[in-house]
């Protein structure tokens, strides 16, 4: 382990060699035929991590699976730790920041471990147009370059590999400012790969189908895009009468989380090719990430009109979906 003296001479580490933001093609998972392109903060990362490590993301989406509506939100899904250990050999433990977060990343990243790590959006130049440089807003990224001297930071966030430089630097790593005791260190969480395994697609598969059953177990007993339906018809009103940007807020906590998360799911199920009944609930769980979409829209419109507004053939369409797509995967041979 090195010193903290050591890690202080250091002034450039990566854990990813080549990697290079301006020719980083992204996975297929976020491309163009994505109806959802970005899905969330964490799982877009992991994705796109997975892809630049040489390893196929799909092994993980089985995740997606048991979605539920929780009452306020739908499941913000993530891969689990267990999970990634399962299929790819990574460790993924929380780091303790007891020390500035540059001191952390430099000695990490310099023996090959990555850093995931929350940052303020507000310094992160490929969310210009959004939240770059105009409001604070909590996510997520991964450390995978640093260099000192050139202030550069390469990082993943979202769906792709990206980099930042100068005040953007200075700022992620609270560099030159005055020591603040309110401060409350950022959660972080460190990745080691030393133990990777890359699996033939084959037996990530054969892994999958043996998954399928024990996934299928943890679905919601009942349906819980109906049980969704009937809670935005309650809270139309307290959604209109806080405006459309807190619409917004709330769409990308439900609606949003439902429609990529399904979509994944999807693409999960078709991954494992497993037949024409499971494809069948593929189609399904694809059509609910299709249909929210629309939903996002038509909730937009309903909530800035006075007019009253009748949503309910659209949930009750995907509610129809999600029971033939359960029922079909509790129907297979193979549970």
């Amino acid at each position: 382990m090195r010193s903290t003296l050591d890690t202080l001479a250091l002034t450039r580490a990566t854990a990813l060699p080549g990697l290079d933001p301006a020719h980083y093609q992204r996975h297929a998972l976020h491309g163009e035929g994505a109806t959802w392109p970005e899905k969330n903060c964490y799982a877009d990362l992991w994705i796109e991590l997975l892809h630049a490590m040489g390893l196929d993301p799909h092994a993980m989406l089985g995740v997606t699976l048991p979605l539920d509506f929780e009452g306020d939100q739908w499941t913000f899904f993530k891969p689990s730790h267990d999970e990634l250990r399962r299929c790819y050999g990574l460790d993924v433990q929380e780091l303790t920041l007891w020390r500035p977060l540059l001191d952390h990343a430099l000695e990490h990243l310099s023996a090959g471990k990555l850093i995931s790590v929350e940052a303020d959006a507000f310094w992160l130049p490929d969310v210009a147009g959004t939240d770059y440089r105009n409001q604070h807003s909590k996510t997520t990224i991964v450390l995978a370059d640093i260099d000192v001297a050139a202030k550069r930071l390469v990082y993943f966030h979202n769906a792709g590999c990206y980099a930042l430089e100068g005040e953007d630097f200075d700022r992620t790593f609270r560099l030159g400012q005055a020591p603040d005791p309110s401060y409350l260190p950022l959660f972080a969480e460190v990745i080691r790969s030393d133990r990777r395994v890359v699996r033939p697609s084959t037996e990530l598969q054969a892994m999958g189908r043996e998954q399928l059953g024990a996934l299928v177990d943890r679905c919601p007993s009942d349906n819980p895009i109906r049980r969704f339906g009937k809670r935005f018809d309650q809270d139309l009103a307290w959604l209109r009468s806080q405006g459309l940007d807190h619409y917004h807020v709330w769409a990308f906590a439900s609606t949003r989380q439902m429609g990529a998360g399904f979509e994944l799911a999807s693409a999960w199920l078709r991954w494992l090719d497993m037949g024409p009944e499971a494809e069948a609930a593929a189609q399904g769980f694809h059509d609910i990430g299709v249909q929210a979409k629309t939903l996002i829209l038509k909730g937009a419109r309903a909530v800035m009109s006075t007019k009253p507004t009748e949503l309910g053939p659209l949930f009750e369409r995907m509610a129809e979906c999600w029971d033939h797509s359960l029922s079909t995967l509790r129907a297979l041979p193979q549970r």
